[in-house]
């Protein structure tokens, strides 16, 4: 089943943001995440809000939603008022944006650019399942302003692939990446997964070496990881397959680091490496720093000066509110001062820029002197104020966080 929601304070039918929110509007990036929740089938290790035809359900379609979803971007130009706010970076994720048809997906961005107007040399992304798209709308997507796009690879590995109940066969990803730099995109990730029950070092090593064949300009990997209510957690209790092993997984992000490092990609973020600065993501980068965003869709959670709401989940109630006029949040919560600095050093500390030690609450100091000693961060960095991780800090990096907290 899609994800739950959790839980809020009661967001009013307005949308109306409290004036903290607003106060310092226009000063910090501002971006627009677009939510689109469809899919053809559903991946055994997915926990996403998205579904597909036979889950939708009456209320909701394919057909329908760039309008619904245009009538939450007009709602947030109101709620935000007449500040100005370049909009510096536009992510359509899902499910599987591709599913749209590529004009209704140049008609969401149309709105957001004719209601906010998008900054001079704004990054527009989409995902895209490798089998979602051919060469003729790749086209299509860069001819509607599209700058970047990142496709579902997970695996090179076909028994891996049916792990994942992905559709893909395992080549299908290396050529998208081909059919959409020939379509004009300067900017293509592939999205890989490891530690899959069954995958071998040499099947990781086997589509690590795929993905640097291909040669987008970014890679991003992730350890797989069990959700509950999932198929695939469903048949690891059954028996029918293992857990997922720490162990294997570091072994895993040690062989990644390795390849991709010796094939030009820098690390700039735990789980993501890129060619030059320019591949970085620069979206990614404005959640990872404090930005404002707002998210469209149903279930997707936005972000705009230490407030935080999250859209109702079913795509008909999605609809159906916005249909009446209303906002379609469910519920919000408003951020302590305390609670942004411990995600401010959550998500900063996984960057290659690190985290600065000006900022480390003095009882924290000592455990950073011990995560210095025990090899966890750079030397050098540190010496300039900053905390960044080593190699093995990566390794370590959630643990380390827990530390600090604690």
């Amino acid at each position: 089943m899609p994800s739950t929601l959790p839980d809020g304070d009661p967001a009013p039918a307005s949308g109306e943001l409290p004036e903290s929110a607003l106060r310092g509007l226009g000063d910090r990036p501002f971006g627009f995440y677009v939510h689109v929740p469809f899919c053809v089938t559903r991946c055994g290790y997915c926990d996403f809000n998205t579904y597909t035809a036979a889950e939708l359900g009456p209320g909701a379609s394919h057909h329908d939603y760039a309008e619904t979803a245009i009538a939450e971007v007009r709602l947030a130009r109101r709620v935000l008022g007449e500040a100005e706010l370049p909009v510096r970076t536009v992510f359509f994720g899902g499910g599987t944006p591709t599913l749209l048809p590529a004009r209704d997906l140049g008609r969401i961005l149309a709105a957001i650019d004719a209601e906010f107007g998008l900054a001079a040399g704004a990054e527009v992304t989409t995902e895209a399942n490798p089998e979602s798209v051919d060469p003729r709308s790749l086209e299509d997507l860069r001819e509607r302003g599209f700058t970047r796009i990142s496709f579902g690879m997970q695996s090179a590995r076909e028994h891996v692939l049916r792990v994942l109940d992905r559709q893909h066969t395992p080549g299908r990803a290396g050529q998208a990446v081909l059919e959409a730099r020939k379509a004009g995109f300067a900017h293509v990730n592939l999205d890989l997964i490891y530690s899959t029950p069954g995958e071998t070092d040499d099947d990781w090593r086997a589509s690590l070496a795929a993905a640097i064949e291909a040669e987008p300009d970014h890679v991003s990997a992730y350890s797989l990881i069990v959700e509950k209510g999932t198929r695939l957690a469903a048949r690891i209790r059954r028996g029918e397959l293992p857990m997922p092993d720490d162990d294997v997984a570091a072994d895993r992000y040690l062989i990644a680091d390795e390849m991709l490092g010796g094939a030009g990609y820098g690390w700039y973020e735990v789980s993501n490496w890129a060619t030059t600065d320019a591949a970085r993501c620069r979206h990614n980068l404005l959640y990872w720093t404090g930005g404002d965003w707002w998210a469209v869709g149903p279930g997707a959670h936005s972000h705009v000066g230490g407030t935080r709401w999250w859209n109702v989940k079913h795509p008909a109630a999605y609809a159906q509110r916005l249909a009446a006029g209303l906002s379609p949040a469910h519920a919000r919560e408003e951020l302590t001062a305390d609670d942004r600095d411990t995600e401010r050093l959550m998500l900063e500390l996984r960057l290659d820029s690190g985290y600065p030690l000006a900022a480390v609450a003095p009882r924290a100091r000592p455990k950073v002197a011990a995560a210095l000693a025990g090899g966890l961060l750079e030397p050098e960095a540190f010496k300039t104020g900053r905390m960044v991780l080593t190699l093995r800090g990566r390794l370590l990096a959630d643990a380390l966080v827990r530390d600090l907290l604690t």
